[in-house]
């Protein structure tokens, strides 16, 4: 799925701070036109690309270029890593020389995933560059329930010095770039079966979401087969990962429906009940929703 990130024209792209406390997740595949940069600053991620699953730690250097659909399938509670993109146009205009043409690249010039693990005094060198360009920028928790780009259709980022974000963004793009070229690429990669990729269709579609033993044999293997090589292959469980899909939809269906209660859109999210959507809000966040909506 081809996603408008709608950034501005007096932005070169965004940067923000993921985190899993408060930030919905967003598991669909999605690609978009801008190149995709994640600094992994605490716990970990695991996303899935062309049917491979990558989990990736702590000081990881992460890249999606605009071909690559990817799909974020897991973080731990912990997990906190930026998120910066880059649009086109900025690229063509600051990447001139040879050293930096593969990120004029569509994809990558390696199977999978370009990705590096940072040595500690480099991570913390860029870690720590990288809070000043938030400053300005809007609130945290705005922009994790947006998941920086808007998932509600009358949000846009912005950034009080555009300017400021914009110098920024070019010094981290080139930045990561040099990183990466000295670093190359470690393998993380792990080949999804195809009953897996199957049943990540369909959970993600809301199909067969409740009922292990339809999407089992839809996928054409047994229910224990299914839930014992999707949890050792993706790295979580069926029903984690069915939860994370069923609040996602929460948070969609709460935003876009204009008057509708916290009860009312966990119910069409799918959970069954108050007290289920209760266990799953509360193991994600390490809140309750009356904490978050003051409800």
């Amino acid at each position: 799925m081809l996603e408008n990130l709608k950034i501005g024209p007096e932005y070169e792209g965004f940067l923000f701070l993921a985190e899993s406390a408060r930030n919905p997740p967003v598991l669909k595949p999605h690609r978009h036109v801008e190149l995709e940069l994640n600094i992994v600053v605490s716990g970990a991620v695991t996303y899935v690309v062309k049917g491979q699953r990558y989990r990736f730690p702590k000081r990881s250097l992460i890249w999606f270029f605009p071909s690559q659909e990817h799909q974020l399938v897991d973080r731990t509670q912990d997990a906190r890593y930026y998120v910066a993109v880059f649009k086109p146009e900025m690229i063509r205009k600051v990447c001139v020389s040879d050293r930096y043409a593969g990120l004029l690249k569509d994809r990558p010039e390696v199977d999978g995933v370009l990705h590096a693990e940072l040595e500690p005094g480099v991570y913390s060198a860029l870690e720590s560059s990288l809070p000043e360009f938030l400053k300005d920028g809007l609130d945290a928790d705005l922009l994790n329930q947006e998941a920086g780009f808007g998932l509600s259709e009358d949000f846009s980022f912005e950034h009080g010095d555009p300017d400021f974000l914009n110098a920024g963004l070019r010094i981290l793009l080139l930045r990561c770039w040099r990183i990466q070229l000295e670093r190359g690429v470690s393998g993380k990669q792990v080949k999804l079966h195809e009953a897996v990729r199957k049943a990540l269709d369909l959970l993600e579609s809301g199909e067969c979401s409740d009922d292990l033993d339809m999407l089992a044999e839809i996928c054409g293997v047994s229910s224990a087969y299914l839930s014992r090589r999707f949890r050792k292959e993706v790295g979580v469980t069926l029903s984690r990962y069915r939860n994370s899909i069923k609040l996602g939809r929460f948070w969609s269906v709460y935003r876009e429906s204009k008057g509708i209660t916290v009860l009312e859109a966990a119910f069409e999210a799918g959970f069954g009940s108050y007290a289920q959507f209760y266990r799953v809000f509360v193991s994600a966040y390490g809140q309750s929703p009356r904490e978050v909506f003051r409800v």
